[in-house]
């Protein structure tokens, strides 16, 4: 009997566990002419007003597209150039490899200055390998003044070019032709000409990527292609005058810092001598003294450095710096 009662309570159990078991969630209400609303066509009203016809003579000016055409008549004034820097770079190797890097995925540039450039009806031929409307891959991490990322906003030329190597005698740079230096003046002339690319924004890989590049080297002649109206350079007369100058009263760490962040680099006002310190100044001693390129500090390095200042950026008083 007793075993009879325990089957009775174990099924009354099972019964109320199943009575407590919550019931399914009532479906939700679906507003369907609200989606019928949704996926519906918005309402097109005919045309008024006669379409303009444009005469043979001017629709021969208007760009063909896929499907319609443009017209470009009328441009807005709300615009500038995308292109505002233009960066040199050398390849580190031989055209074989110039070419294997820069036409697979990763690396690119718009243009390539091959070892001995090709020549037409006496004009040297260049590589064009990326449109100049469009990126190439040729900073990297990079920043110049208030920009970086300079892939958005550059052209990027490649010169095959060992750079540097060791040897018996120790580290070796490798120099430029002839010819490709002709070809580079002549190129980058045209394009700081056709984007309106300021001096100052004429650069070499290593002064948008201090200590994390060194191209185009030491060998690189920036004097030559500024007196061809390309980047820029210091007077001498004024260089002279800063010397005389900072001789006698060196920049602080503080200013030199700020001056070398006027300039362009990227470099934090600390009031040490720091390693971005060393790497931006070693980059600027590249680019315009590099007979010392070891970044350290220098009153020749100071005095190119407030010249070009001078020169570029309209300061004229060492004390704008010295606040």
């Amino acid at each position: 009997m007793s075993k009879l009662l325990l089957t009775a309570a174990a099924l009354a159990l099972l019964l109320a566990g199943c009575a407590s078991k919550p019931s399914p969630a009532p479906a939700p209400m679906v507003d369907t002419d609200a989606i019928d609303r949704i996926f519906s066509n918005v309402p097109v009203i005919d045309d008024t007003t006669p379409p303009r016809r444009y005469s043979p003579a001017q629709g021969a000016a208007l760009e063909r597209r896929s499907g319609y055409r443009v017209d470009r008549s009328v441009s807005s004034r709300g615009q500038n150039q995308r292109i505002r820097f233009l960066v040199l770079h050398y390849t580190g190797g031989d055209d074989t490899a110039a070419f294997r890097a820069l036409t697979g995925a990763s690396v690119s540039a718009h243009y390539l200055v091959t070892a001995t450039p090709g020549e037409y009806q006496n004009q040297p031929v260049v590589m064009q390998l990326v449109d100049e409307d469009r990126r190439a891959w040729h900073a990297g991490v990079s920043s110049w003044g208030d920009r970086v990322n300079l892939n958005d906003t550059s052209i990027g030329i490649e010169i095959v070019n060992r750079g540097h190597y060791n040897s018996p005698d120790g580290l070796v740079w490798d120099p430029y032709s002839r010819a490709q230096i002709e070809l580079v003046t002549a190129l980058t002339r045209d394009i700081v000409d056709r984007y309106n690319i300021a001096p100052e924004n004429v650069l070499g890989h290593s002064d948008i990527a201090p200590g994390r590049k060194v191209d185009p080297g030491p060998f690189f002649p920036w004097q030559r292609l500024h007196e061809a109206g390309v980047g820029a350079w210091p007077e001498r007369h004024v260089v002279t005058r800063y010397q005389r100058e900072l001789s006698a009263s060196p920049l602080s760490m503080t200013q030199l810092q700020r001056a070398l962040g006027l300039w362009g680099y990227s470099v934090a006002v600390t009031g040490t001598y720091d390693e971005p310190t060393r790497k931006a100044l070693g980059a600027f001693q590249m680019h315009f003294r590099p007979a010392d390129t070891r970044g350290n500090v220098d009153v020749e390095s100071q005095a190119i450095l407030l010249a070009l200042l001078e020169r570029y950026h309209g300061l004229t008083d060492v004390r704008a710096v010295r606040q």
